[in-house]
């Protein structure tokens, strides 16, 4: 296998890793500390969304398909992309990660991790493969009327980075109602608390893919994260999902 992109009829009709860099990632970097995930608006163009979403049914592009309600995950249906990828997504995982390794090395410095993360995503692949995680991760979500996904955590193996991605490519309001993407955050001894991230087509939501620290009046402790989808109301949702690390 190769992580290299796979040049396609699909390629970007823009520089996202100048796209990316362009973000207000000091912004992003403060509401990852603060509240475990941050918006990144206007990440993708409407016609790459589009472009996107119109790979779902060609199986070409893609290692499995899951069923949701087989495995007790909702409703709906996500494919795992192969390698290569499409470039977009090729481009967007290393981009993305450069910015937030630094988050992630600093949240594990704060809650006692010894592990960190190398510079390039590339090397971090390298990690994941070297220990048996070689199958890539990015994936691509469909929702119909009734579909829902329930919290869950991407964790797929020993090596895990711990922020993802999510890109809606659908538009609320006239491609689908509802569906909602929920994060729920659970404190020592406190009730979980939920919280629900607008976004509206092309934006992203990075987040915690399992915990992060929390400063406390005793210190610094972890928070335990989980994310999901509300229920589809009406229409289609499609969504992507760039997580950094491979699976077993």
């Amino acid at each position: 296998m190769t992580a290299t992109a796979h040049k396609s009829p699909h390629s970007p009709s823009a520089d996202l890793a100048t796209r990316v860099e362009a973000l207000d990632w000091p912004q992003i970097t403060a509401e990852l500390d603060s509240q475990g995930s941050a918006v990144l608006k206007g990440l993708l163009e409407p016609d790459q969304c589009h472009a996107i979403s119109a790979l779902y049914p060609d199986d070409s592009h893609f290692r499995s398909r899951i069923v949701m309600g087989r495995h007790g995950f909702g409703r709906g249906e996500y494919k795992y992309f192969s390698y290569p990828l499409p470039d977009l997504i090729a481009q967007l995982r290393p981009a993305l990660y450069v910015h937030l390794q630094g988050v992630a090395n600093r949240w594990n410095e704060a809650m006692g991790i010894d592990i960190r993360y190398p510079a390039a995503h590339a090397a971090f692949l390298k990690r994941c493969h070297e220990a048996g995680q070689p199958r890539p991760t990015p994936l691509l979500l469909q929702y119909e009327a009734g579909d829902f996904n329930c919290l869950h955590q991407d964790l797929y193996g020993e090596h895990v980075f711990p922020l993802q991605v999510a890109i809606l490519l659908s538009e609320p309001g006239r491609d689908f109602t509802g569906g909602e993407f929920v994060l729920t955050e659970q404190r020592p001894r406190m009730q979980s608390r939920a919280e629900v991230v607008p976004l509206t087509q092309g934006d992203a939501v990075a987040f915690a893919v399992h915990h992060r620290p929390v400063k406390g009046t005793r210190g610094t402790y972890r928070v335990n994260l989980r994310h999901g989808v509300s229920r589809i109301r009406s229409g289609q949702r499609h969504t992507v999902g760039v997580i950094f690390h491979d699976a077993k």
